[in-house]
């Protein structure tokens, strides 16, 4: 298994990945005490020779592997890695993997707390969701769809646009988020639970409206102003100063309390620890003001 104890990584040691990804298409099937979830990846090799695909995975139940559409048993697997010999030039790698976020007391991955299903992937929790090259050199872009309990997980969200959603059988209800920027799956985020928003829009400089919605539980909705605030001026401040356009149609910010680090500028979807969101004249003082504007703008 992995250790905590640090270690030393040299510059001159580094090696480009063996196999990047282009695309990975992410389903998480979110149940009462297990979440199952299917991973659609599309790798490419990135060397010459006859090299294994090494996939980083840790506390996993491995349920399936097919490569190229047909199901393999050719691999190797231990506490920390899933190894395929040779898979090819470019291939398609599906893996189906289940966990459990209800006992996950680490807080990284996917975990459940207080009722809320909540990711935190930095610096290396998206090995504990599915078999993945977790490093950040690896850069594709993803489509994840989240499927749960319509009464206990109202919102569902994860990176980048929504481009589907509806009901399913038994109660159940789906959606599916887009992100067509590549980025490093420590990025990756997803929140399932039952939150309340406030909702706001901000006008690009080229005159996209973007959709802005701040997510916190239940009874918190009164102190979000001022963080939506601060997230408008960020965002003009970026196209004011580097001519930056935000380029999704929404953004999206979390805050629960549940939260292990302070904030996660995870893409499009932030997610934050209650005290650096909730702000309001009768509890707050200038500096929790500041501080909120601060981090707001650091994240976006």
């Amino acid at each position: 298994m992995r250790t905590d104890t640090p270690h030393s990584i040299y510059l001159k040691n580094y090696r480009t990945p063996r196999y990047t990804v282009r695309h990975i298409d992410l389903t998480f099937r979110i149940f009462d005490g297990r979440t199952e979830v299917y991973a659609r990846a599309e790798y490419q090799k990135n060397h010459e020779g006859n090299e294994p695909l090494v996939l980083n995975g840790e506390h996993l139940k491995l349920l399936s592997v097919h490569l190229n559409g047909k199901e393999t048993k050719d691999y190797t697997l231990d506490d920390t890695h899933l190894t395929i010999p040779a898979p090819g030039e470019a291939f398609v790698l599906e893996v189906v993997t289940e966990i459990v976020p209800e006992k996950n007391t680490r807080l990284e991955g996917l975990y459940n707390s207080g009722g809320t299903y909540c990711t935190q992937c930095e610096a290396e929790g998206f090995r504990t969701i599915t078999y993945f090259p977790d490093r950040p050199d690896v850069l594709a872009t993803f489509t994840t769809r989240i499927e749960a309990d319509g009464k206990s997980c109202p919102v569902l969200l994860s990176n980048g646009n929504l481009i589907e959603d509806g009901k399913m059988d038994g109660g159940r209800h789906f959606a599916v988020w887009s992100d067509p920027f590549p980025k490093p799956c420590y990025l990756f985020a997803l929140v399932a639970g039952d939150l309340e928003h406030i909702r706001d829009a901000f006008t690009t400089k080229s005159g996209r409206k973007v959709d802005l919605r701040i997510y916190v539980r239940k009874g918190d909705e009164g102190q979000c102003d001022h963080a939506m605030q601060s997230l408008k001026h960020a965002m003009k401040w970026d196209e004011d100063v580097y001519g930056r356009e935000y380029e999704l149609d929404r953004f999206n910010i979390v805050a629960v309390s549940d939260f292990n680090m302070g904030a996660m500028e995870n893409t499009s979807l932030n997610i934050f620890n209650t005290a650096l969101v909730l702000a309001q004249p009768e509890t707050a003082t200038d500096m929790d003001f500041e501080r909120v504007e601060s981090v707001i703008a650091h994240e976006y």
